[in-house]
């Protein structure tokens, strides 16, 4: 009887501590396993026609340790990338950047090409080549008429060719279509930053950014990352006012907040849980933050936008 109360008491025990677990939201990757930069494991180009075979494709929200990208020649359906709404439809170019969660779902009759890559693979000694790989994440949706859509879709033709064939020196032919694929959509963005700023700005920025993806859950003061990086607090304010018209202040924030969107839809953990893992120790001082910045408590929002 002695040995039988003792496993009830483990079996309890044990309920316990995984019930307490913080569950993460799903991360999907092109390959488990470890990989060179040449390696065609870290790049591969689908057709959509092929991917879909003719049903229709639903995904529920998740992430990527990747990029993804989306080229729809012609397009139906809805992509939900960060909590903001796109319709897909002809001539449209969607950028995931690795860890932005989306949800997507096509019509089975869309066309077009599917692309997933790891930074490694495209991670070049030419900066110019880097700097329009960053440059073109920072949009994730690119509407585009047919005259654009042509010029980014024979780069595509070819890669899609080459990955196929695997001819001699394919992977190089590959990365330098690439770099032509990324230079148009760069010239289709949004006069925005580009006409605003200087590349030393655009590059401390995309700095901060990198940084706030990894130390969001432990530092969240301007201070903290103006040493990151090097600068005053007053020189890190000033390049996100010019660019994005934002106090770093005001872009920490978003961070955590968007974050635990993600976190609140895509698990099921409990606000403590989530309040803890962005590093809140006080709950309420958390539910207070989230219901400022979004109108909605974090179980409100579970409900309403789940």
């Amino acid at each position: 009887m002695r040995f039988f109360r003792f496993n009830v008491y483990r079996v309890v025990l044990y309920i316990c501590i995984t019930s307490n677990k913080m569950e993460k939201i799903p991360v999907r990757h092109i390959t488990n396993s470890p990989t060179t930069s040449n390696s065609s494991e870290n790049f591969s180009i689908r057709n959509l026609e092929d991917l879909l075979s003719e049903k229709d494709l639903m995904e529920d929200l998740h992430r990527h340790d990747f990029f993804h990208i989306l080229v729809l020649k012609k397009g139906k359906g809805f992509h939900e990338i960060d909590f903001i709404n796109h319709e897909v439809k002809d001539h449209t170019v969607f950028f995931v950047r690795p860890g932005q969660a989306h949800r997507l779902e096509l019509d089975a009759l869309c066309s077009g090409y599917m692309i997933k890559m790891n930074a490694a693979f495209f991670n070049s000694e030419n900066k110019t080549s880097n700097q329009y790989l960053r440059k073109t994440g920072i949009q994730n949706y690119y509407p585009l008429d047919g005259n654009q859509f042509q010029k980014i879709l024979y780069p595509l033709d070819y890669i899609f060719e080459e990955y196929n064939t695997k001819r001699e020196n394919h992977l190089e032919i590959i990365k330098a279509n690439l770099s032509i694929f990324f230079m148009e959509l760069t010239r289709e963005q949004k006069k925005t930053t580009a006409e605003k700023t200087n590349l030393y700005a655009q590059e401390r920025l995309e700095e901060f950014l990198a940084l706030l993806e990894t130390h969001i859950f432990t530092q969240k003061q301007v201070s903290a990352y103006a040493e990151m990086l090097n600068l005053t607090s007053y020189q890190l304010n000033a390049i996100t006012k010019t660019i994005l018209d934002k106090t770093a202040s005001e872009i920490i924030t978003e961070t955590i907040i968007l974050e635990s969107k993600r976190y609140l839809l895509a698990t099921t953990n409990q606000v403590s849980q989530i309040a803890d893992y962005m590093g809140y120790d006080d709950v309420s001082y958390f539910i207070r933050l989230f219901k400022k910045h979004t109108g909605f408590s974090p179980e409100t929002f579970r409900q309403n936008f789940k």
